[in-house]
């Protein structure tokens, strides 16, 4: 019981402050749960991270499931992802019913504003700290680069590049250990 509102408490914390959504939750989570608690490594939140994006439904609350279900099974899934969603859902509430009628005021535009710079570079460090751990030899970089101009040159889908990501480690791996075996 302990380790399921340790869960909830978490991912309360982290649901709680962070604004953006899950691409700016990213460096909260790779301090509080890689670093702060060591509840994954590094590896498995990108994993995890990676199979959120490609499930239906948010991000954030995608990897809280997968990160309680890794630390206490269906019941952590569960703690770790109410934790998740109940500050939003609170927050929320708070803020449809008062922004209607405040939107439209400059000082709520200017906080708008200054909050979405922030969650820029909160995305752009979670960026730089994943590639610094991801990125090693020639097919990675490659992949990265093929991977960066089909998402921004051409706009193929995400939930496509992921996959095709995938399959190309697959068959990347496949084949080293092929040449490792001497085949």
């Amino acid at each position: 019981m302990r380790e399921l509102t340790a869960l909830f408490l978490a991912f309360a914390k982290i649901g709680g402050f962070t604004f953006g959504g899950g691409y700016a939750m990213l460096p909260i989570l790779q301090r509080e749960i890689v670093e702060k608690r060591g509840w994954v490594t590094e590896e498995e939140l990108t994993d995890y991270y990676a199979i959120s994006q490609c499930t239906p439904g948010a991000i954030a609350v995608n990897t809280a499931t997968f990160v309680g279900c890794k630390r206490k099974g269906v019941l952590g899934g569960v703690a770790a992802t109410l934790g998740c969603i109940a500050p939003s859902v609170a927050l929320i509430t708070l803020i449809a019913a008062f922004l209607v009628h405040f939107a439209e005021l400059a000082w709520v535009e200017h906080i708008l504003a200054g909050i979405r710079v922030c969650v820029c570079v909160l995305i752009l460090n979670a960026v730089l700290r994943l590639g610094a751990k991801s990125l090693h030899g020639l097919f990675s970089w490659s992949l990265c680069g093929i991977v960066l101009l089909g998402s921004m040159v051409f706009g193929i889908s995400s939930v496509l590049l992921v996959v095709a990501a995938g399959l190309a480690g697959a068959v990347c791996g496949a084949l080293r250990e092929k040449k490792r075996a001497g085949y």
